[in-house]
């Protein structure tokens, strides 16, 4: 049995989309009914924060994916983390089950060149700290011997069915919508973003195999262009002209003051004036595995990201 905690996400979708493909059995964990079925899915609701739900919620399980995503607000992150991953930790063992965490880059703070599975954690933000400990926390116990467990970690994303990253929100929707783009920070610095497909085949594949435990893995993903180059593709595959304005640092402390979610974007703001240079090559050569081009990928997004409402 497969069982997903955090399940409703993009990955979390992408993922079950992954298994029932290949007709697995999967269990969705979550505060809120799921909205995927099937007669490979089952739900179960349960609170990341209560032990004993956990343990209820995995029970039978050969392999965990934790992929839950928290209100981005770094008191939340700091309070709900350690216990999130303390139960998921504990549920693991109790199960004898396989334990893949799905991560982002955050630990790795301001990165001079590529970021690899071997760049140490040296984090510049509030939420990096709390990642970094998180994930040393998880590879503690592999260390100890007291479980199996992995960590897969992503770029940012696009291709989200929840619609909620930055070049899906900014760029693809906007130029869908006939309207002018946006881009935060410097659009001629580099930067990557994993295809959630992608993501979801990359956690897959990690599930068949359990030679790939005990490590980090970067889950396939494009090589990085400029932000202009980004803007010039998304602009040509959508058929209008690259018009777009930029966000600064101090744009995005001001929209801050009114919405509590873009306040926790101003400590990433490094990720945007510097180049962002997120490496899958561990990942691509040991699976064998191509990533979506962002040419593919931003055109599959066209044929069905925005549909206008019939009139």
């Amino acid at each position: 049995m497969h069982t997903i905690l955090g399940a409703g996400g993009p990955t979390a979708n992408a993922l079950t989309r992954e298994l029932i493909q290949n007709q697995q059995k999967v269990r969705l964990v979550s505060r809120r009914p799921s909205k995927l079925s099937g007669p490979y899915i089952s739900w179960t609701k349960a609170d990341l924060l209560n032990g004993q739900e956990i343990l209820e919620a995995t029970k039978g399980s050969s392999v965990i994916y934790l992929c839950a995503g928290l209100v981005y607000d770094k008191v939340i992150w700091q309070q709900q983390w350690p216990v999130i991953i303390q139960n998921v930790i504990h549920a693991a063992m109790e199960n004898q089950a396989r334990l893949i965490f799905f991560d982002n880059v955050y630990m790795y703070g301001l990165v001079d060149g590529p970021m690899t599975e071997n760049t140490p954690y040296n984090p510049c933000s509030v939420k990096g700290e709390i990642r970094a400990r998180v994930a040393d926390k998880l590879m503690g116990e592999v260390a100890a011997g007291n479980i199996q467990a992995s960590i897969a970690r992503a770029a940012d994303f696009y291709g989200t069915d929840s619609m909620n990253s930055f070049l899906d929100i900014m760029v693809l929707d906007k130029y869908a919508k006939k309207q002018s783009a946006q881009w935060i920070g410097k659009p001629d610095v580099l930067h990557n973003f994993t295809f959630i497909p992608d993501a979801g085949k990359g956690l897959y594949l990690l599930g068949q195999h359990p030679e790939s435990d005990n490590q980090i893995w970067h889950m396939p993903t494009a090589k990085p262009l400029k932000g202009r180059e980004f803007i010039e593709l998304a602009a040509s595959i959508y058929g209008v002209k690259p018009r777009f304005s930029t966000i600064g640092k101090f744009m995005l402390q001001m929209i801050g003051l009114f919405q509590k979610v873009v306040a926790g974007t101003v400590e990433m703001y490094y990720q945007y004036d510097h180049d962002y240079n997120f490496n899958s090559d561990k990942f691509e050569k040991a699976f064998n595995y191509t990533p979506f081009s962002y040419q593919q990928g931003i055109t599959e997004l066209s044929k069905g990201l925005y549909k206008p409402q019939q009139k």
